[in-house]
């Protein structure tokens, strides 16, 4: 491999907010915060919202998660969508069975 163009892969504890556990496994991902882990050793933290724990294919039960107003960003971001001209089309094509 060359040297100097890979992340760090390295153990991150990831916290589930939802749900209020936390695991350690390997990563790459960069993180800001650090917590002291059971072990007593400091490692980088990151947050996630879902996880095994919280995630309704798992725990069998719904829950309905906006993260931070997706559809909100999306529509501020790029508009509402437009509505097509669907009845015009079912309209027309009605006309050309009656025939």
């Amino acid at each position: 491999m060359k040297s100097d163009i890979h992340p760090e892969y390295r153990p991150v504890v990831f916290q589930d907010t939802s749900a209020g556990t936390s695991f350690i496994i390997r990563s790459t991902i960069a993180t800001s915060e650090t917590v002291t882990w059971e072990d007593g050793n400091e490692y980088p933290l990151a947050k996630v919202e879902i996880s095994s724990e919280s995630h309704p294919f798992f725990t069998g039960q719904m829950k309905i998660v906006d993260t931070a107003g997706r559809v909100e960003r999306f529509e501020k971001r790029y508009g509402r969508r437009k509505k097509t001209d669907a009845p015009a089309a079912d309209e027309a094509a009605a006309e050309g069975d009656e025939s």
